[in-house]
């Protein structure tokens, strides 16, 4: 009896339609996933084939098979989500299959250049890498000379390498997997933003807003660090606020595992992630009582002396003396600034306490708003217009909701706060370049766009409320009139 009604139930009009849905973008991802096998390996740029050899059969199924087992995996987990399941698994599809779309054209055309050429350093460092572990003792000083320098990005190197272990030299297998962990970002979005805000009209626009802007589709498909780095932000959030209500070990682990892969990959949001953690778990999300009180304290000892472990390292001591001065920030600074026809503020120094405050102002400006419309003189910096546009049209959006947020809803939306507060700090400092701003305000937007989202919801309230009193008003003056 059970089974018929639940058979029945699954087959009403609303969940055929669902079910269709779904259906119909599975079957695109896959058809998709079977063009570009064939399409990569007819239409890949000569300069990349005689740079990096023949694109086989081989080369681009392997590439479309490791990307179709990580959605796989990536669809399951989605799929025993709590809440609003479905929606989250369609929404996961089609922003798969745009950054699937996004990542095949930059490699079949040889864009990597033209959008982030780092790819190119680490496939360089995860080749030779790899030949080292292969036996070959010139790759092997080759790759430990350039691993060995505080800041090299050791993370991705690794995680190249990984894949080209498994796959071999294959670029596109690393820009395909990229485009997983940037649509798996969208479902942790809408979890951390009904967390904080327990509306899922703010979980639904925050997430799709993740999903289909086009600067998020850029950065996650392509062999950059960008994508890793925003996934495991989302994840070191999602797994901080589910700690501050319940202690799990599961997503204690989890925490400390996403931290240790932010340190290997970009060392300073490590140390950001973890102020916003600390904060989030002094404070509390909720209400201080006895048995939160202690599950906090028992939480802030073992990630307190577990990052503390961390900072005892060689390799955090090597990267404070390296990167850790104004000096060295404002070296990298001036290098941003002068390299560039896209650099701004070039006279600016930063070695001092007072010359970075006074960096502060403008550089949030230009991280928070550029490339301005007389900036945009290049194919690089007109193609981000149409986005522009739309988030300099959010911006009231996202002040609302962050006036809302920090009024009634300070303790949940604190973690928010302390993360992209000293980020945007940190970049503003730093950054002295248009592109490149632009580029690290992606890990930005996906907290943004959670506030900006409440905002939308809190006017949309506030406007159906009015609406609804003019029509209680009118209907006093005039009865039976509406109807």
């Amino acid at each position: 009896m059970h089974l018929a009604y639940s058979v029945g139930n699954l087959c009403t009009a609303n969940n055929y339609g669902e079910l269709r849905v779904t259906a119909a973008l599975i079957s695109l991802a896959a058809i998709l996933g079977a063009f570009f096998v064939v399409f990569v390996r007819f239409f890949t740029s000569p300069a990349y084939v005689k740079e990096f050899g023949p694109i086989t059969f081989v080369y681009t199924t392997q590439a479309i098979l490791l990307w179709a087992i990580a959605s796989l995996i990536a669809g399951f987990l989605i799929y025993r989500v709590e809440h609003d399941r479905k929606f989250l698994l369609r929404l996961f599809l089609a922003a798969l299959v745009l950054r699937l779309i996004v990542a095949s054209g930059i490699f079949a055309f040889n864009l990597q250049s033209f959008f982030g050429g780092d790819v190119f350093t680490y496939d360089w460092i995860a080749c030779n890498l790899l030949k080292g572990w292969q036996g070959d003792a010139l790759a092997n000083v080759l790759a430990g000379g350039v691993m060995n320098r505080p800041g090299a990005g050791y993370g991705m190197v690794y995680y190249v390498t990984g894949i080209y272990l498994l796959v071999g030299r294959n670029m596109y297998a690393v820009q395909l997997l990229n485009s997983v962990l940037g649509a798996a970002t969208v479902p942790l979005i809408y979890i951390a933003a009904l967390m904080i805000f327990e509306n899922r009209q703010v979980a639904r626009l925050s997430a799709g807003a993740v999903a289909f802007v086009p600067s998020l589709i850029l950065w996650s498909s392509q062999g950059l660090k960008d994508g890793p780095i925003m996934f495991f932000i989302a994840v070191v959030f999602v797994a901080t606020l589910k700690l501050s209500k319940r202690f799990s070990l599961g997503y204690l682990l989890l925490l400390l595992c996403a931290l240790g892969f932010i340190l290997t990959l970009r060392f300073y949001i490590f140390y950001i992630s973890a102020a916003a953690i600390v904060g989030t778990l002094l404070i509390g999300t909720e209400a201080i009582a006895a048995q939160s009180f202690f599950r906090q304290f028992i939480l802030l000892v073992l990630i307190t002396f577990s990052l503390g472990y961390v900072c005892m390292t060689g390799y955090i001591q090597a990267q404070i003396q390296q990167y850790g001065t104004l000096e060295a920030v404002n070296v990298t600074r001036q290098d941003l600034a002068n390299s560039a026809n896209s650099g701004y503020a070039k006279g600016y120094d930063v070695s001092t306490m007072s010359g970075a405050a006074s960096t502060v102002p403008v550089g949030f400006l230009y991280l928070l708003l550029a490339p301005f419309p007389w900036q945009l003189n290049s194919l690089r910096q007109a193609i981000t217009l149409p986005e522009m546009l739309f988030w300099w049209t959010s911006l009231p959006l996202l002040v609302l909701g962050l006036w809302h947020s920090t009024r009634y809803r300070f303790r949940q939306v604190l973690p928010i706060l302390i993360f992209t507060t000293l980020l945007s700090i940190a970049y503003s400092v730093v950054q002295g370049n248009v592109g490149t701003a632009y580029r690290q305000r992606a890990q930005l937007l996906i907290f943004y766009f959670i506030l900006s989202a409440a905002g939308y919801v809190l006017l949309k309230e506030k406007y159906s409320q009015k609406v609804a009193e003019k029509s209680l008003e009118a209907d006093r003056i005039f009865p039976g009139l509406i109807n």
